[in-house]
């Protein structure tokens, strides 16, 4: 189940589905087992904690993993959601976008 995911850390992503439809981020996190992304400040959640210390209140809000099918990679060239492709280097495999060709990595 778990196929190969083009969506790195770091990369900024467009949301193409939900209720964060329309909005970018930066991706925090990848979770490639499950086929999700966690975006920086979006699709947040809360959820009660026993107070501590360090959160007085019991209550923190994070963010919750979005399915990878539900975002699109963002291309600051093209700045729209665009698809990615490959191209082989003397480096290595480089990210490619599909509508300008810009290069990424």
């Amino acid at each position: 189940m778990s196929s190969k995911m083009k969506i790195k850390k770091g990369d900024t992503v467009l949301v193409i589905a939900g209720k964060a439809r329309g909005k970018t981020g930066k991706v925090l996190r990848v979770e490639p087992e499950k086929e999700r992304v966690v975006i920086e400040r979006l699709n947040m959640i809360k959820r009660h904690r026993r107070p501590s210390p360090q959160n007085p209140q019991g209550m923190i809000e994070k963010e919750s993993p979005i399915h990878v099918s539900n975002v699109m990679f963002y291309c600051s060239r093209c700045s729209d959601g665009v698809r990615l492709g490959a191209r082989r280097t003397d480096n290595g495999r480089l990210r490619v976008c599909k509508s300008c060709g810009s290069e990424f990595d």
